[in-house]
């Protein structure tokens, strides 16, 4: 192995400790939303910092392969796809500390009744099955993981929209609510965000595998022959 060849090695390995660590930043949102745990809130908040710290890395380390090794070919679409990756993780990072900062400033529970009325709970797990997917299309270099993306991020744009209506209702019956159900208008929207930046994901994975670029077109299974 050569050192260009160990350089790329080192940066997917570090590329996915910090994917892991957004995808339990989101386990942790969902549960810490569930259950009103200021407790684990603070400690979403807390890892932020090191998801900031992985972000520069990853740039750095990107500018001087680009800088010192010149790549070519796969090994220049893999620096270019991490590139930015690395600033779509930083994103969905972004969307569970605001999760959780809603959380630590919430004087009392959210409605369970209103939670499971906008499929917030739903919002999550698909999101989830989203990084997940792309998690492991990175990391096995196989694009067939990020193909049902179109689907699962057009069920996020769905439930996106049908908040408006459940918590402009929500709001007339219960007016002295509105502030909570502002918050989790908010958070529905950081929700379907993830869905985008997963969706970005997606995309350079197929560019850096495949050499193709798909930006603005929908991912999906490809036809059976």
């Amino acid at each position: 192995m050569n050192h260009l060849e160990v350089e790329l090695k080192n940066l997917k390995s570090s590329l996915l400790e910090m994917w892991s660590i957004v995808i339990s930043q989101h386990e942790k949102a969902k549960m810490a939303l569930d259950n009103h745990d200021k407790e684990l809130a603070n400690e979403i908040h807390t890892n932020e910092k090191l998801l900031d710290a992985f972000e520069l890395k990853h740039d750095m380390d990107c500018e001087n392969l680009l800088v010192l090794n010149n790549p070519v070919a796969v090994d220049l679409r893999f620096v270019l796809a991490v590139l930015k990756i690395n600033y779509n993780l930083e994103r969905i990072g972004d969307y569970a500390n605001y999760i959780a900062n809603t959380i630590r400033k919430s004087e009392t529970p959210f409605d369970n009744k209103l939670l499971k009325d906008l499929n917030i709970g739903q919002m999550f797990d698909t999101a989830h099955l989203m990084m997940v997917g792309a998690y492991e299309a990175f990391d096995k270099c196989e694009t067939s993981h990020v193909r049902h993306f179109s689907e699962l991020d057009n069920k996020l744009d769905q439930w996106n929209k049908d908040s408006f209506r459940i918590l402009s209702e929500y709001i007339l019956k219960y007016p002295t609510e509105s502030k909570q159900a502002l918050e989790l208008f908010s958070i529905i929207r950081k929700l379907e965000r993830v869905g985008d930046h997963n969706q970005n994901i997606a995309e350079e994975i197929v560019f850096y595998l495949d050499a193709r670029v798909i930006k603005h077109k929908k991912l999906h299974h490809k036809p059976n022959n």
